[in-house]
């Protein structure tokens, strides 16, 4: 009720949006923005200065959410009465006529959510519906919303007044984010470290190519000596002794059920080349894994220095995003912040591969100065917000150097990259932003 009074001082919503899955941002006169978090069992109001997303919502409900209150002149805020529930009536105007409209945020528990009504109180569209087969309040789009059950007897818990709202609010969440920080940061290090035991794990299970070559390049002298003296060799014969280039005896194993020598030879010969196909794909395997296992040490520093919940979500997400089709290797990695595409270039391959990808406007960034992994942001004829720029920097400082300190970060479009060899590059025009590691 407080923070219903605190907020009837605005005259408009400039603006509002869903952030992540269950919280919105609404901007009041342009200036003030407040944070609507509605998760079941922990929803709450809050002020923050700076909030990253990971992504643009197009839900129906973001749809209309937009088109009923962007720009729209606020006629009432109020709480209904013994329940958790804050109205935000507005007025918008659309081309054609006025329209009332009401915000229904309803923090109550496991029925927490978002519900936007009409003057007659029918249901426009909701965060979550409802079904009427599990409750006897159905949330569906076209249907008359009931009012909840009251509560007899209510009683708040805390009715002291509030000497300041707004730093009551950035309380509100700085008293939820060190928690939720510390359990998100515990949880997604335990699954990057898992991934890290499972890799390394095959990488402690691989032969060792040195070895193969050897044995390789054993077989290949002993398929030479053969076919040196295959007229000594007789049919079905397992071991021979022979003089090797240097004169000294060696026992050569024949392989077994060789008909003659000729096929003895063949045979040693092939095993040769299989050995050494595999000591080749061997290596290419103990590197892949090295460098798997090298990112994923890189994205758990990158998460414990972290002091963003939204951030730790962009850097780790619950679904990552399909980045090519099937079969394609993809050498670099992608994130995804405010709708737009992030990449960082894993290895030199991966620096390559995004340099040759990339289109004319995207984004490049690079360490001033310094060998660094590759970032691009793609940016499909948008202008990049400033915060996006400033976390393309960061990512690309957190993949490429351990020290702490201050590092700068050169930007400019793809277009005025020039390849070299390899991952060198030369550019123009660039700006320069610095970023600080901890």
């Amino acid at each position: 009720m407080q923070i219903a009074r605190y907020l009837q001082k605005f005259k408009r919503i400039s603006s509002i949006e869903r952030v992540e899955d269950n919280t919105l941002k609404i901007v009041f006169d342009r200036f003030k923005a407040l944070f609507f978090d509605l998760r079941r069992g922990d929803s709450y109001i809050f002020l923050k200065d700076t909030y990253k997303k990971s992504k643009i919502y197009k839900a129906p409900f973001d749809i209309v959410l937009s088109k009923k209150f962007t720009n729209s002149v606020i006629e009432n805020i109020s709480v209904l009465k013994n329940d958790r529930i804050l109205q935000i009536k507005v007025i918008s105007n659309s081309k054609y006529k006025s329209e009332n409209s009401t915000l229904q945020l309803e923090f109550t528990g496991k029925n927490t959510n978002a519900i936007i009504l009409d003057e007659n109180n029918i249901v426009q569209e909701a965060l979550r519906h409802i079904d009427i087969s599990t409750t006897y309040r159905e949330v569906k789009v076209g249907v008359v919303l009931k009012a909840l059950v009251k509560t007899e007897n209510f009683t708040p818990k805390n009715s002291a007044e509030i000497e300041n709202i707004e730093n009551f609010l950035e309380n509100e969440y700085l008293k939820r984010a060190q928690v939720k920080l510390s359990s998100l940061k515990k949880q997604k290090i335990a699954n990057i470290q898992k991934k890290i035991k499972k890799f390394q794990k095959i990488l402690n299970s691989l032969e060792n190519e040195e070895n193969l070559l050897k044995k390789s390049e054993k077989f290949a002298i002993w398929a030479s000596l053969i076919f040196g003296n295959i007229y000594k060799i007789k049919g079905y014969q397992k071991e021979i002794e022979l003089d090797d280039y240097e004169g000294n005896k060696i026992k050569i194993t024949l392989p077994g059920e060789s008909r003659s020598g000729a096929e003895a030879g063949n045979k040693l010969y092939a095993n040769a080349k299989k050995l050494k196909r595999k000591a080749k794909s061997l290596y290419i395997e103990r590197e892949n894994l090295n460098e798997k296992i090298g990112f994923l040490e890189k994205l758990q520093n990158a998460i414990e220095n972290s002091e963003d919940e939204v951030e730790i979500n962009i850097l780790s997400p619950k679904q990552k995003h399909s980045k090519k089709g099937k079969g394609v290797p993809v050498s670099y990695e992608t994130f995804f912040m405010e709708g737009f595409k992030i990449m960082l270039g894993k290895n030199e391959k991966g620096n390559v591969q995004l340099l040759k990808e990339a289109k004319k406007r995207d984004i490049w960034l690079h360490l001033k100065d310094i060998s660094s992994t590759h970032v691009i942001i793609r940016t499909d004829k948008q202008s990049i917000p400033q915060s996006v720029l400033e976390f393309g920097a960061k990512l690309c400082v957190e993949f490429s150097v351990i020290q702490k300190g201050a590092y700068l970060v050169d930007y400019t479009q793809r277009r005025n990259v020039k390849m070299g060899e390899g991952a060198h590059v030369n550019y123009v025009d660039y700006k320069t932003i610095s970023v600080k590691k901890e």
